[in-house]
C-alpha cells in the first residue's frame, strides 16, 4: 500500500478512522489489516491469531476487511481526483486541503465536480463569450438594472446578439456556480433526506397488470423511514413499467392566496442566503431569484435527486443483504441427522416419486421411480418398492422434498412405517429442496453422479441435506437457496461477496473431515479453494485416506502459508495423531504435548478427561508464542474436541388430514418449519405447499423489532391459524397460541408480494409453490408512520386501506377499526 493510500481523511490513519467506528484499539486493527494484507482469512484470524488482534471476532474482522476496502477506494478515487485537478493548473493548497479531508465518496465527487471535465456546457459557451463578469457583476451588485448592464455585452461575433442572450448566458454561468458548490449540495443533500419522501403512482393503464404493487399505486413516505423491502418493491415497481416515482425534497408549500404562486422552497432560500442574494427591491434581485429557482429545479435537484435515489438503494441493498446473509447462516447451520443411511424421496405426481438411498457417507446405493399418485396411482407397488429399499440397505432416516406432492408422498412414507412396525425405527422428515434442481443440473452434480438422471440427482440432495445440510448446501449457488428479500434486485458484487463470506464462515466454524468431504466443500475451507480442494481430492483418491495433517503438505502446491490457513480447519478422524481431529491447529501441538507432561498422562487419556484439563492453569502455558486467548482455547477444544457448534437434531409433525389450504381453518394449532424470515415477518411451512406468514406484530406480547429476534430459518414452532385466503393462498398466522382467529390486533399482517424468496432456482423451486411475490404492509403503531398528503392533512397508508387478507378485515370491521368499503378488492 503506497504512502498516499495508507494516508486517511485529516492526518488519520486508516486503522484509526476504523478502530474508532468500531470502538476497538487501533493497534487491533492495525494487527487485523496486516493480517488480511498478508493473505490470512477471516476465520484463520478470529481462531488462531487472537492474541495478535486483541480477540477481535469474526463479525469484528468482516467490518473491518469490508470498511478497509471501502477506505482503500476512497483514499484512491481522492489521488486520482488530486493529479486531475493538478494537471489541470488549479490545485491550490487552500483545494488540496479540502479534497484531503473529505470523508465519504459523496462529499469527494461534490469537490471535485467543478473540476469534473464534462462535455462542453452552456455555462462554459458564456463564458468563451466573455460573459462571466456580466454574471458576477450582477451578482455583487443587485442595484444594478440587469438589462442594461446586459447591453454592454452584446457581441454578435461572439453568438451574444442581444441583451436577453447575454443574460441567458450570465444565468447559465450562475446556475452551474450554485449547482457546484460543494459545502452547499453536502447540506442540502441532508435537509433533503430529512425532510424529503418518495412518492409513487400507478402508470396510466397498468392497474391489473401492476396488481402485485397496488399498495404502492398511491403511496408517500419519507425517506429515512422507509424500511428496505418498500424501498426495492417501489423501485421494482419502476423497473417494471407499472409504478412512477418522484422524491419530493419537502411537503409542498400552500400557494399565497394573493398571487397565486408558491413561495420559494426552504432549498431556494438556502441557495440564495449560500450566495448573498434577498429581495430588497433592488433592480436586479428578481432575476437573481429567477436564477435560484432555476438553478434549484434544473440542476441541484435533479443532481440531489440522483444521489438519494442511490442512498435509498444501496441503504435498502444492505439490510436485505444482511437478511439473506443471517437467513443463509441459520440454514447452514442447521442440525445434522448424522451418518445415517438416508432415503431421500422427491415427490412429483405426473413425472412420479424419484427415490434415492444414499449410505452413511452419502455414498448413492440405490435409486428408483416409483408412481403412487394420480394419475398412475400405483400406491401397493410404490409401498412395496420403498419397503424393499429399506430393509435392504438399513434406511433409518427418510427425507421428503416439499414441492408438489409432498404432502401425499409425507403419507405414502407414513404408511411405509406403519407396514415397517416396530422392527425398525425410521425417522421421516419434510425438507426444504429449494435449490435442489440447480444443483441437478450443474456440472459438479454431472460429475459427482454422472451415471444417474438429472431427475435422480435431485433425490440424492434432499437425502443429504437431512444427513448434513451444510456439506450438501455449499454445493449450491448461496443465491440458489431461496432465503434472500427481493435477492433479484440487489447488486450482484456485494450479495455474492456477503453470502460467500457467511458460508466461509460457516465451513470453517464447524470443521471439514478431509477424507470424505467433497471439492465444493473443501474449497470454502480457510486458504484452499477450488483448485487445491481438487487437488486434495485427486490426492486421497490415488493414496488413499489422510493419516494426518502433516500429509497434507504432500498435496500438489499445497504450499507452507495454505497449511497454516487450513490445517485447523480439516478433522482426521481415527488418524495416527488424535489430535488432528480436533480444532487444535498443529501449531499449538508442542503445547499440548507441555500439557501432556503436566498431567502426567498422555494425549488419548488427556483427550476429554474434564477433570485432569480443569486442574491445569492456563498461565503456566502462556509463552512468547501462545497467549492466555489460545492456551485457553486449547483446553476448551481438548476437553470436547471436534464438537459441532450445530444444534441437536429434532423433526416437526405436520398435522395428519391437513394436506392442502382448504384443510386449514381458523383456530388450529399447527407445528411447522421457519422457511424464511423478513424484515416484517417469518414465513413459515405447515405441509400445504403454501406458506404462512407470521407478521412481526403476531410473535410476541412484546414490541418485536426484528422478527429474528424471536425466529430464525430452519426452527420448528407451534402456530394458530388466523385467517385463510384460499383463493389468494394466503395463511395469516400467530405465535401467540392464545390469540383468538379474527381478533383484532395491534398489528396487521401482510404479505410482500414483491419479495423474492426462490433465489433463482427456478423449475423446482417453483412447482406447486409459485414465485411468492409479497409486498409488506406496515402495522399500525409499527414502525412506519402514517403519511401525510400533499395538502398536509393525515393519510392513511395503503397498508391501513387494505389488511391483508379478507378474514381480516372482516375482524376488523367488527372490531370497529375498518369501514365497510375496505379490506378487499
Amino acid at each position: 500500500m503506497t504512502e498516499s493510500v495508507a494516508e486517511s481523511v485529516a492526518g488519520r490513519s486508516i486503522e484509526a478512522r476504523i478502530a474508532e467506528e468500531l470502538g476497538v484499539r487501533e493497534g487491533q486493527v492495525r494487527a487485523a489489516v496486516g493480517l488480511l494484507d498478508g493473505g490470512s482469512t477471516v476465520p484463520f484470524i478470529a481462531r488462531y491469531r487472537k492474541e495478535a488482534t486483541g480477540t477481535l471476532d469474526d463479525g469484528q474482522l468482516r467490518a473491518v476487511e469490508e470498511r478497509l476496502r471501502y477506505l482503500r477506494e476512497l483514499e484512491e478515487r481522492r489521488e486520482a481526483i488530486l493529479e486531475s485537478v493538478r494537471s489541470q493548473g488549479k490545485l491550490d493548497e487552500a483545494l488540496e486541503a479540502s479534497i484531503r479531508a473529505a470523508e465519504t465518496k459523496a462529499r469527494l465527487e461534490d469537490i471535485y465536480l467543478p473540476y469534473k471535465p464534462k462535455r462542453r456546457t452552456k455555462a462554459q459557451i458564456a463564458r468563451e463569450a466573455g460573459l462571466e463578469p456580466l454574471a458576477d457583476g450582477l451578482l455583487a451588485d443587485p442595484g444594478v438594472e440587469p438589462k442594461a448592464a446586459a447591453a454592454a455585452f452584446v457581441d454578435e461575433a461572439r453568438g451574444v446578439p442581444d441583451a436577453d442572450a447575454a443574460l441567458a448566458g450570465a444565468r447559465a454561468i450562475l446556475t452551474e456556480r450554485f449547482g457546484e458548490d460543494a459545502d452547499l449540495l453536502g447540506e442540502l443533500r441532508e435537509r433533503m433526506w430529512e425532510s424529503g419522501r418518495v412518492v409513487s403512482r400507478v402508470r396510466e393503464g397498468k392497474e391489473t397488470a401492476g396488481a402485485k404493487f397496488a399498495d404502492y399505486f398511491d403511496f408517500s413516505e419519507p425517506f429515512a423511514k422507509l424500511p428496505s423491502h418498500r424501498a426495492l418493491a417501489l423501485f421494482r415497481g419502476e423497473k417494471e413499467e407499472v409504478l412512477d416515482l418522484t422524491l419530493e425534497p419537502e411537503p409542498p408549500a400552500e400557494p399565497d392566496p394573493r398571487t397565486g404562486t408558491a413561495p420559494p422552497s426552504s432549498f431556494e432560500r438556502a441557495i440564495a442566503r449560500r450566495f448573498g442574494i434577498a429581495d430588497r427591491g433592488r433592480p436586479a434581485d428578481a432575476w437573481l431569484a429567477e436564477t435560484v429557482r432555476w438553478a434549484w429545479r434544473t440542476r441541484v435537484l435533479v443532481h440531489l435527486g440522483i444521489d438519494l435515489r442511490t442512498r435509498l438503494r444501496t441503504a435498502a441493498e444492505d439490510e436485505a443483504v444482511g437478511v439473506f446473509a443471517a437467513n443463509l447462516r441459520d440454514l447452514l447451520l442447521a442440525a445434522p441427522a448424522g451418518t445415517r443411511a438416508t432415503m431421500g424421496l422427491d415427490p412429483g405426481l405426473r413425472t412420479g416419486v424419484k427415490v434415492a438411498v444414499v449410505d452413511a457417507t452419502g455414498k448413492v446405493a440405490a435409486t428408483a421411480t416409483v408412481y403412487p399418485h394420480a394419475p398412475q396411482r400405483r400406491w401397493e407397488e410404490s409401498l412395496a418398492a420403498l419397503e424393499a429399499l429399506v430393509r435392504e440397505h438399513g434406511v433409518e432416516l427418510i427425507a421428503i422434498g416439499n414441492g408438489t406432492a409432498s404432502r401425499e408422498t409425507d403419507r405414502l412414507a407414513g404408511e411405509l412405517l406403519t407396514r415397517l412396525g416396530g422392527e425398525r425405527e425410521v425417522t421421516r422428515m419434510v425438507v426444504s429442496e429449494a435449490g435442489a434442481s440447480v444443483y441437478s443440473a450443474s456440472a459438479y452434480a454431472a460429475q459427482e453422479l454422472p451415471e444417474l438422471d438429472v431427475s435422480l440427482r435431485g433425490a440424492v440432495s434432499i437425502a443429504r441435506r437431512l444427513q448434513d445440510p451444510l456439506a450438501e448446501l455449499v454445493k449450491i449457488d448461496p443465491k440458489s437457496i431461496g432465503v434472500g428479500q427481493y435477492q433479484h434486485d440487489l447488486s450482484e458484487v456485494k450479495l455474492s461477496r456477503s453470502l460467500d463470506a457467511v458460508v466461509e464462515d460457516c465451513v470453517n466454524g464447524v470443521g471439514v473431515d478431509v477424507n470424505t468431504a467433497s471439492v465444493p466443500l473443501l474449497a470454502r475451507v480457510s486458504g484452499i479453494g477450488s483448485t487445491l480442494a481438487e487437488n486434495i481430492v485427486s490426492h486421497r483418491d490415488a493414496h488413499g485416506p489422510f493419516r494426518s495433517r502433516a500429509a497434507l503438505k504432500d498435496v500438489s502446491r499445497l504450499g507452507p502459508k495454505a497449511f497454516e490457513q487450513c490445517a485447523g480447519f480439516l478433522r482426521i478422524r481415527g488418524g495416527d495423531d488424535p489430535l488432528d481431529a480436533s480444532a487444535v491447529h498443529p501449531e499449538s501441538y508442542p503445547v499440548v504435548r507441555r500439557m501432556v507432561a503436566s498431567a502426567g498422562t498422555d494425549v488419548p487419556a488427556l483427550i476429554g478427561n474434564a477433570a485432569a484439563l480443569r486442574a491445569l492453569r492456563p498461565e503456566e502455558f502462556v509463552d512468547g508464542s501462545f497467549g492466555l486467548p489460545t492456551v485457553t482455547d486449547i483446553l476448551r477444544e481438548l476437553e470436547k474436541p471436534g464438537r459441532d457448534p450445530r444444534p441437536a437434531f429434532r423433526t416437526a409433525r405436520f398435522k395428519e388430514g391437513v394436506e392442502t389450504l382448504g384443510d386449514l381453518a381458523p383456530g388450529m394449532v399447527l407445528e411447522g418449519v421457519v422457511s424464511n424470515v423478513a424484515a416484517f415477518g417469518a414465513f413459515v411451512d405447515v405441509g400445504v405447499h403454501q406458506d404462512g406468514l407470521v407478521h412481526v406484530s403476531a410473535m410476541s406480547r412484546k414490541f418485536v423489532s426484528d422478527p429474528r429476534e424471536v425466529v430464525k430459518p430452519g426452527d420448528i414452532v407451534k402456530v394458530k391459524v388466523l385467517d385463510v385466503d384460499v383463493p389468494r393462498k394466503r395463511i395469516s398466522l400467530t405465535l401467540r397460541l392464545d390469540e383468538e382467529p379474527g381478533a383484532a390486533r395491534g398489528g396487521r399482517g401482510g404479505r410482500d408480494r414483491g419479495q423474492d424468496r426462490e433465489g433463482g432456482g427456478g423449475g423446482r423451486e417453483q412447482r406447486g409453490r409459485g414465485q411468492r411475490d409479497r409486498e409488506e404492509r406496515a402495522p399500525r403503531g409499527g414502525n412506519t408512520p402514517r403519511q401525510r398528503d400533499r395538502r398536509g392533512g393525515e393519510r392513511r397508508r395503503p397498508a391501513d386501506r387494505e389488511p391483508a387478507n379478507s378474514a381480516m378485515a372482516d375482524a376488523l370491521r367488527r372490531a370497529g377499526l375498518l369501514g365497510r368499503d375496505q379490506g378487499g378488492r
